[in-house]
């Protein structure tokens, strides 16, 4: 053991010290972050259209500070972006972070001096929080690789300009830059598929035993060292992996494929980092949930999701939260974002210490028929059955047919890449039916009521998300297929990928042709 490696469990310790702060005074936390991101906002532009002055408690700042998404604050991003100062936040940002919009197209989103550092704490101390419950710290001593965004920077009014993951790696500690690849130049490639070829090329030799990234790019990256490699294992390539650190997805359903390109089932970290703030990392190898960072500059509001297209939803602080209830999440932060929906639905399953499952896209959802199906409802339906039945599944996604064939009854079309298909289609899809059923009761009032039809599947071509994805302009970094769609828009983009139908055992043809 190195003495990085040595030291590392050193710090560990320390820092869990900390880490038991937010597992046990998560409220009284909060109720801090709250006055402390008032007080200092109280003489921006902001605070001073939402009288912030006036704002002494929760119930106050609720009655001056709607809801809104990036499009109904984009009034003040705007003039962030235009170089004006004391907008959402005393001075100027020390960074924009440039993400895709759905609707607005490219979207700014402000980091500060005070929200710098916290995305870095929160990466440093998942990693920390594993050696300290495992022991385990003989990673720090090797390589490591974050398959990320390039760290080019542009300016806009002066701000250094770019991805998140490309900003972040400005701010790789001393310690860990000689440990750190890519290196600067294969990281700046833009090209997805050139920089993977580069990365595999510059780590192939290299003795590598932590890699992170989104993990159906993290696959692209496996795939490709096992073709440069007559077809190895990830492990016989790397014997010292050991760590894989991933988020942006449901690992759930990669899971299965991931571990058969490495070897072997490797411990993994799941983070849930976003250009809005770190919200939140897996801090146990033995419990479920990602802990909550309730001292990172960020106060969290909570929208119970039926409620969320109301005139008026429920709001509620962390002290009010219940149990398995899926929560449109909001945000309030020391980047000044306020009353702020990130977009993404979590829920808590446990609260000693608070901790969280994501669970979806408040906008990513069907609804076409009343049915509301979420994330995690088809996630779950999908794996259940792929697990049980052994099949592999590359990557998915589901929207609702309104206009079928002429007397035939709407349904939900799924498109799924598989890595080693069910022996019998239309059977695996009557049984992932049966599973959407039971994890959502509308769905299955819409199938008992004849309303809907069984849900159909389309077997997709190898490679037909990486295309689709590449068409869009949107291969690789932090840009990821969603799961659900309430329209045909990405439906319509893969017709071109189905495989050709091939026969079921009683010589029917397969699910959805």
């Amino acid at each position: 053991m190195g003495l990085k490696a040595i030291l590392s469990k050193v710090f560990a310790a320390w820092v869990n010290h900390d880490l038991n702060r937010i597992r046990k005074d998560a409220v009284l936390l909060q109720q801090k972050t709250f006055k402390n991101l008032i007080n200092q906002a109280t003489n921006t532009s902001f605070g001073h259209d939402h009288h912030f002055n006036q704002i002494k408690i929760y119930e106050d700042f609720k009655k001056h500070v709607p809801i809104r998404d990036y499009e109904e604050l984009s009034p003040y991003i705007t003039r962030v972006t235009n170089g004006e100062e004391n907008v959402l936040w005393p001075g100027k940002p020390t960074y924009l972070t440039k993400t895709s919009g759905t609707t607005s197209g490219v979207k700014y989103i402000p980091i500060s001096k005070e929200s710098m550092p916290e995305h870095i704490k929160a990466a440093r101390n998942a990693l920390l929080a594993y050696i300290h419950e495992t022991g385990k710290s003989d990673f720090v001593d090797g390589k490591m690789i974050f398959l990320q965004g390039s760290p080019e920077l542009s300016e806009k009014a002066g701000i250094p300009t770019g991805r998140l993951s490309g900003i972040v790696a400005h701010h790789v500690p001393p310690y860990l830059q000689k440990n750190r690849l890519p290196s600067y130049q294969v990281n700046c490639i833009e090209d997805w598929e050139e920089k993977v070829d580069a990365i595999v090329h510059e780590t192939v030799d290299e003795d590598m035993r932590l890699i992170s990234g989104i993990p159906p790019w993290c696959q692209m990256y496996f795939d490709r060292l096992s073709a440069m490699s007559g077809g190895k294992k990830v492990r016989d390539i790397f014997p010292n992996f050991k760590l894989f650190v991933y988020g942006g997805v449901n690992y759930e359903p990669y899971r299965s494929r991931i571990e058969d390109s490495i070897g072997f089932a490797i411990d993994t970290i799941e983070t849930y980092p976003a250009s809005e703030g770190f919200i939140a990392f897996q801090d146990s190898q033995r419990e479920k949930g990602l802990l909550l960072l309730v001292n990172s500059g960020i106060f969290y509001e909570f929208i119970p999701t039926d409620e969320y297209f109301n005139k008026n939803p429920t709001r509620i602080s962390l002290a009010d939260v219940e149990l398995d209830k899926n929560y449109a999440l909001i945000l309030n932060t020391n980047a000044g974002l306020w009353g702020y929906s990130i977009g993404d639905t979590v829920k808590f399953i446990s609260k000693d210490p608070y901790k969280i499952l994501v669970t979806g896209r408040i906008k990513h959802y069907i609804s076409a028929f009343g049915e509301h199906v979420i994330g995690e409802e088809v996630e779950y339906a999908l794996m259940s059955v792929a697990n049980e039945e052994n099949v592999d599944i590359v990557e998915f996604t589901v929207a609702p047919q309104v206009n079928p064939a002429q007397g035939k009854l709407p349904y939900h079309e799924w498109f799924i890449e598989f890595g080693s298909e069910p022996k019998d289609l239309k059977a695996f899809a009557l049984k992932v039916d049966k599973a959407l059923q039971s994890k959502n009761i509308y769905y299955f009032d819409l199938i008992d009521g004849n309303i809907l039809q069984p849900l159909i599947i389309q077997s997709l071509k190898k490679d037909a998300f990486i295309n689709y994805m590449k068409l869009q302009g949107k291969l690789g970094g932090q840009n990821k297929v969603p799961r659900l769609s309430n329209d045909r828009k990405i439906a319509d983009g893969l017709k071109g990928c189905i495989a050709p139908t091939k026969p079921s055992p009683e010589g029917r043809a397969s699910a959805g042709i």
